[in-house]
């Protein structure tokens, strides 16, 4: 799936079809710093109804945050040096819990990543955004 969105008033159609067309329990979010992989996420909270208050866990590596479905995980691994930080952190706890994980910069961890996830790439072209969703 593709979308084009040129504003942030595009994003709340584009994660409500995310959140219909999800069969694993694994997003990878790929897009260059400042994409809007973050503002993303946000949304995506937002629609499964967390009330906490949402940041990108750069030094932290991880948020969690509650929602109506369970805790949801958001990863950001930009900081990251070697795959073992997460190791440490105890990635595959989180990763295979069954619930919600959103990975910012997965590429810094491809080889312990799950066979099953989705993949949402951002590219930005000019004042447009494109969002690939599999």
């Amino acid at each position: 799936m593709e979308w084009k969105v040129k504003n942030l008033d595009d994003l709340p159609f584009v994660v409500c079809e995310i959140l219909k067309n999800l069969h694993y329990k694994v997003i990878l979010l790929y897009g260059e710093m400042g994409a809007g992989k973050t503002t993303l996420i946000k949304e995506i909270l937002h629609q499964l109804q967390s009330k906490d208050r949402i940041s990108s866990p750069t030094y932290t590596l991880v948020n969690e945050y509650d929602t109506p479905i369970g805790p949801v995980f958001h990863f950001d691994f930009y900081r990251i040096d070697d795959v073992s930080e997460a190791y440490d952190m105890g990635w595959e706890e989180y990763v295979y819990s069954g619930n919600l994980c959103l990975v910012e910069w997965p590429e810094r961890i491809n080889s312990i990543l799950p066979e099953e996830y989705h993949t949402l790439q951002i590219h930005n072209l000019d004042e447009t955004r494109i969002i690939q969703f599999t």
